[in-house]
């Protein structure tokens, strides 16, 4: 009888334990994890990117309850408010410079905005009732994050995109490639129907948005990474953009397969900042040495710690692809210094050990040809406190000279014509000749002499109602010769703009032969005219259009690293999954014929002079008693003579 209840304390073991390896087999967490993590990286304009990395994890409802410990009140109201199944809101300034600091990366491609704001949802509602559930979520973030973001409230200030904006919950599992099919899936609650997107690229970010994205963080800025957030040194920096990003599976009425269990949040921030130690010395080659740089003098103060609410913190100090090359060339000069081992090499060193280096490999990696992999020194923040604070810092011994990686094609977008009446907008392509392959989906390389080698890219344009294009004008050129539209379009989506109502949208799919130079997309349109009350106080600068949006679905930014402990991090995990290379172009800046606003001042001063002339004269002539005075200055003069 005394071996029943072991065998049975034994069962019970045994059955909680399968309990818990089913549970993180499909990837639900019974608790709130939040992690913080920080990646520095060199640029080859001697400046520094850092890029903030918050994943904040709530497990469903129905198991974890309707408690939150970590996880920000004010997000879970919105998600369930609203029903939101994913939702990214950006406040950026400065534009991203894809031809120095890359664009074929994940980071680029995730986290590089266009300037101002940035707002796109996908909701879990009908169909008759996703424009209301828009507007008002438009002014709970406005109240939120204390901007204008109510102004997307208007029918004429959003768009709903079909291809461009691919929301996560559509998987590769879907198959929804050809047009025919996107077209009836649209056509039945498809995500694309639910979707709304809208930007305004003339809002200006500061420190009152700033606070309440700090706010939302466990620790806020007292401790942990986010107490590097210095604003100085954020604000005055060539970029900078702070995204917020949901994503939920709360609400799945279409049954599609879940990616994520529960909601998930993500913060990041990311900036590029100049250095302070500025080297302007070098070798006897004379040439510049890379400024050499710290945490305390990017950001003015040390890391004392992590967040104790955190369950992981790291700092990542990263060699792109393009760097390692460079570094592993003078290695081979030193056969004696291994590139990953220590903190000395022969081109840089590193003020602080770190704790596990992660190399980047690929599919194809025994290719011929193929590029070195990054390089990525992981630093954990809580072996560090305040008797012995992390400084992570890179100085540089040898001048080293490398390009970022860039996306297939640069883009330019400017106008043409003069007036305020008409002109042309131009969308210019260029390809990226730094490399003599390119680098196609699942680590393929193509030459691009190949016959039948083409490069499909999407083109994603809002203009505002007041701008009103002529679709019928658009033209395309391949370098520099006009080619008819439908040997290069493979589909597209327009809605003309209603005046007022909706704005203007352009959203096409355009298949380029891989040996072209320059492309060039060209559509004309004409300036409305504007209610004298719907100027803004500014209405002599102009009127800002948002940057078209450029993606690639056959180029794939993902990166994968050899150590297994990369799949503990959710930014590391974040490069491991396949994401669109995507750019975005500059906003353009559109002059309309604009009325005299002094016309009103002169008219009503000249009324107002006139009718005080007029009734001055008159009340005058009226109040005046002649006769009265008269008899008055008579008697008076008499009085006088009879004193005397």
């Amino acid at each position: 009888m005394g071996i029943e209840p072991r065998r049975i304390k034994l069962l019970l073991i045994l059955a909680i334990a399968a309990i818990f390896h089913c549970t993180s087999v499909r990837c639900i967490h019974t608790e709130e994890e939040f992690t913080e993590e920080l990646l520095l990286k060199p640029l080859p304009d001697r400046k520094v990117l850092a890029h903030f990395h918050f994943t904040n994890s709530l497990p469903p409802t129905k198991v974890h309850g309707r408690h939150h410990r970590l996880f920000p009140k004010a997000i879970y109201q919105l998600v369930q408010k609203f029903s939101i199944r994913e939702m990214e809101l950006s406040f950026t300034q400065g534009r991203w410079d894809y031809e120095r600091w890359g664009g074929f990366d994940p980071l680029s491609s995730a986290n590089a905005k266009p300037p101002g704001v940035e707002l796109w949802a996908l909701f879990d509602v009908p169909i008759d009732q996703i424009d209301a559930t828009w507007r008002n979520l438009t002014h709970a973030l406005s109240g939120l994050f204390c901007a204008s973001i109510n102004f997307l409230e208007s029918s004429a200030t959003y768009a709903s995109p079909h291809w461009s904006f691919r929301p996560s919950l559509v998987n590769d599992d879907h198959k929804i490639n050809d047009a025919e099919h996107i077209i009836n899936y649209d056509k039945t609650k498809g995500p694309s129907s639910r979707l709304r997107y809208g930007s305004l690229p003339r809002e200006a970010v500061c420190t009152e948005n700033l606070t309440p994205w700090l706010k939302l963080l466990p620790c806020r800025d007292k401790a942990g990474l986010a107490a590097l957030m210095d604003r100085p040194s954020i604000y005055r920096g060539f970029y900078h953009s702070q995204r917020l990003y949901v994503l939920s599976s709360e609400f799945n009425s279409e049954k599609t397969e879940k990616q994520h269990e529960g909601i998930m949040l993500q913060q990041t921030l990311t900036l590029v900042l100049q250095p302070s130690n500025v080297q302007t010395t070098g070798n006897i080659n004379k040439q510049a040495l890379q400024p050499s740089w710290s945490i305390s003098s990017l950001f003015g103060r040390e890391l004392i710690g992590q967040c104790l609410l955190a369950k992981s913190s790291s700092v990542f100090l990263e060699l792109e692809r393009t760097l390692v090359e460079k570094l592993e060339s003078a290695r081979k000069d030193n056969t004696n210094t291994s590139l990953v081992v220590g903190t000395n090499y022969p081109s840089f060193h590193l003020n602080t050990v770190p704790d596990r280096v992660l190399k980047e490999t690929t599919v194809s990696e025994s290719m011929s040809g193929m590029p070195d992999g990054s390089i990525m020194f992981e630093f954990l923040v809580d072996k560090y406190n305040e008797s012995h604070p992390l400084n992570v810092g890179l100085t540089w011994k040898a001048p080293v000279v490398w390009l970022s990686l860039l996306a297939p094609f640069r883009a330019n977008r400017f106008l043409m014509g003069s007036g305020n009446a008409r002109g042309s907008i131009v969308i210019s392509l260029k390809a990226d000749k730094s490399h003599k392959k390119i680098w196609v989906d699942d680590g393929v390389y193509a030459l691009p002499g190949v016959a039948g080698c083409h490069i499909s890219l999407l083109v994603f344009q809002v203009v505002p109602w007041y701008v009103r294009l002529y679709f019928h004008t658009f033209q395309v050129f391949i370098d520099g010769q006009p080619r008819p539209i439908w040997d290069v379009v493979k589909k597209m989506q327009i809605s003309p703009a209603e005046d007022r109502k909706s704005p203007g949208v352009m959203e096409i799919e355009l298949e380029i032969p891989c040996n072209t130079s320059s492309a060039a997309l060209i559509v004309n349109f004409d300036k409305g005219f504007l209610r004298i009350d719907e100027y803004p106080p500014d209405a002599n600068q102009g009127f800002d259009l948002p940057s078209a949006h450029i993606s690639f679905p056959g180029f794939q930014a993902n990166r994968y690293y050899l150590k297994e402990e990369s799949f503990t991090s959710p930014l590391l995990l974040g490069f491991l999954s396949k994401s669109t290379v995507q750019l975005y172009t500059e906003v353009l800046l559109v002059p309309l014929a604009t009325p005299d606003f002094s016309m009103p001042y002169n008219v009503i001063t000249l009324t107002c002079t006139v009718l005080a002339l007029y009734f001055g004269s008159l009340l005058n002539v009226l109040r005046r008693r002649i006769g009265e005075e008269e008899r008055y200055l008579k008697s008076k003069g008499s009085r006088c003579q009879l004193g005397n």
